[in-house]
């Protein structure tokens, strides 16, 4: 599939066009927007709901950060909505979603789902949804944007994702990703923080807009960010795209990988992207686990083996996914987990690093094995590491896309509070 890039002025205009159908009847500008999200024991995804269509309806739908649009079965319930609008090839929904598929006039996308790696073709639309507004520490008034752009998908594109789930929502850098499209909305900067708790009766949150993110017991979390570019990969990571597309996703330039403030042996060059689009590190919800290339998880599990045992920490059978376990007899609890070796990824200089506690690094699987959360990705992944949910949970992330920036918090632990500490409880 070709693609064609629209001009400045074609582009500026199209966007123009879509805060206009946005703001139709938006009588209350919020400050921000929140979507609560819970960890599916089952499948280990993250889940979120919207309402939408006329009249509304909650619909249930798995997070993936790097997804490029809102997509939702309308076939085996028979998509219902008095207010739902094909989008007609040439219109400026169409445009702003890029497509290269038309069929009998109307506008075509194809959506994917991420977690079983199938996709298809979908008719784009649009309808009303709704959703909470915020001021960074309470809800606020329910929101609408009543023509927000989404892909329709056939059924079989629900196998693999959660229970009672109806489609996969999208937060990459698309036009109309989730954070692009609120942003135009309600003339927020197009940003957006995620915030997953650990907790599978508790939710997290992903905010869309500035902070403040403000957690209890009055804890303003975007305090603690420290900030890293947002790198562009060259070549697209989605299942269809046009020759010359970047990708979506979110990628950072780690650069060295540390255990205990040790340096881990590995080949540096699989941690940068090449000109064909391999190596390097991205982030991921629908990932449960980081996951290293193979010699990478090589280098990185005994490294991490020699500094647990060091600590007379002794080794278990494993317990998969797991390769590398350790009995929880001789290990201690922190504040911030399990009494391990820490792990640092090293950013873009030796002073910026994204530290892993014991809480995001160690998984319990019973009472006695405590196993090590990464994964082997294989001897010829696309991606060399990919940052899984597992260790995002209770850390808050915010995605600047106007400037191409990721902060991170590393665990929020440490400040005595967690991912699943915003108040859902509405004060209006």
């Amino acid at each position: 599939m070709a693609s064609s890039t629209p001009n400045v002025y074609l582009f500026s205009t199209l966007f123009l066009l879509l805060i206009s159908f946005s703001f139709a009847q938006v009588s209350f500008r919020p400050k921000a927007l929140i979507l609560p999200v819970v960890k599916d024991t089952a499948t280990l995804q993250y889940v979120t709901q919207i309402n939408q269509r006329t009249p509304l309806l909650p619909i249930r739908l798995t997070v993936d950060l790097g997804g490029q649009f809102l997509w939702v079965d309308c076939d085996s319930a028979a998509y219902v909505s008095s207010s739902y609008r094909q989008a007609r090839c040439g219109s400026a929904q169409c445009s702003l979603a890029k497509s290269g598929a038309c069929g009998g006039g109307i506008c075509g996308l194809f959506p994917d789902n991420t977690i079983t790696r199938t996709g298809s073709y979908g008719e784009v639309g649009d309808d009303i949804v709704a959703l909470q507004s915020t001021d960074g520490s309470n809800p606020g008034p329910i929101v609408t944007i009543p023509h927000f752009i989404f892909t329709c998908a056939p059924t079989f594109l629900l196998q693999g994702l959660a229970s009672k789930v109806n489609g996969m929502v999208g937060l990459a850098r698309t036009r109309i990703a989730l954070p692009s499209q609120f942003a135009a909305a309600f003339s927020f900067h197009r940003k957006f923080a995620v915030c997953l708790s650990s907790s599978s009766t508790s939710n997290g949150v992903i905010f869309f807009g500035d902070g403040p993110y403000m957690l209890l017991p009055n804890i303003d979390a975007s305090k603690s960010l420290i900030y890293t570019p947002l790198i562009i990969n060259p070549v697209s990571t989605a299942g269809v795209y046009g020759l010359g597309e970047p990708s979506d996703e979110y990628f950072i330039g780690v650069k060295s990988i540390k255990i205990n403030e040790k340096r881990v042996p590995l080949n540096a060059s699989l941690l940068s992207i090449d000109n064909n689009g391999f190596g390097g590190t991205k982030i991921s919800t629908v990932n449960p686990y980081t996951t290293l290339e193979t010699s990478i998880y090589k280098a990185f599990s005994e490294a991490f083996i020699r500094e647990a045992t060091s600590r007379n920490i002794t080794r278990a059978a494993p317990v998969a996914p797991f390769d590398v376990c350790f009995s929880s007899k001789r290990i201690g609890s922190t504040r911030v987990g399990p009494a391990v070796p820490w792990v640092d990824l090293v950013l873009q200089s030796e002073n910026v690093y994204w530290r892993i506690f014991g809480a995001n690094s160690m998984v319990y699987v019973n009472d006695d094995v405590v196993c090590l959360a990464f994964v082997d990705g294989g001897s010829n992944p696309r991606t060399s590491i990919v940052i899984g949910g597992y260790q995002l949970e209770d850390n808050l992330l915010q995605f600047d896309l106007a400037t191409s920036r990721l902060g991170f918090s590393s665990s929020l632990l440490f400040r005595r509070t967690t991912c699943a500490n915003f108040n859902f409880t509405s004060n209006v």
